[in-house]
């Protein structure tokens, strides 16, 4: 079985993240662990963490209920509002075989302007298969 971690906050429901999730499903027994880190909203000077991890926890669940409706082997958490520490969190506990990083256009995601995903390939060795949600797909 393989074993992928889903890196995801604001792009959860996207259909383009829903399609990549049925893609590897095709490709035999898998499951899915899906890490929220629990950042807050890019056009915001202001912020509450609390407020962020909440809305962050709801997303989660709305994105576990829709895979699991696919047919998905799936579970996850709101972790580090850091994408490296909450990957690297998972990693310490969890097998993981390939990581899939779901994120916003570029020009709009913080994620690849710091290349989140060149960072997991280079530094943590793993695949990672980059998915770019459509603006119009991503949850405020």
């Amino acid at each position: 079985m393989k074993h992928y971690l889903v890196v995801a906050n604001r792009t959860l429901s996207s259909g383009q993240l829903l399609a990549e999730v049925r893609r590897r499903m095709g490709e035999g027994p898998c499951d899915f662990y899906v890490v929220v880190p629990a950042s807050h909203p890019v056009a915001t000077w202001t912020w509450e963490e609390a407020q962020d991890r909440a809305a962050a926890r709801h997303r989660l669940a709305l994105a576990l209920i829709d895979l699991r409706l696919e047919g998905a082997r799936v579970d996850g958490e709101v972790s580090d509002v850091r994408p490296r520490v909450a990957i690297a969190d998972v990693l310490r506990v969890r097998p993981v075989d390939h990581v899939i990083v779901a994120t916003r256009p570029a020009g709009e995601s913080r994620w690849l302007k710091h290349d989140l995903p060149a960072w997991v390939h280079d530094t943590l060795g793993l695949p990672v298969t980059l998915v770019v949600a459509e603006r119009r797909a991503m949850a405020g």
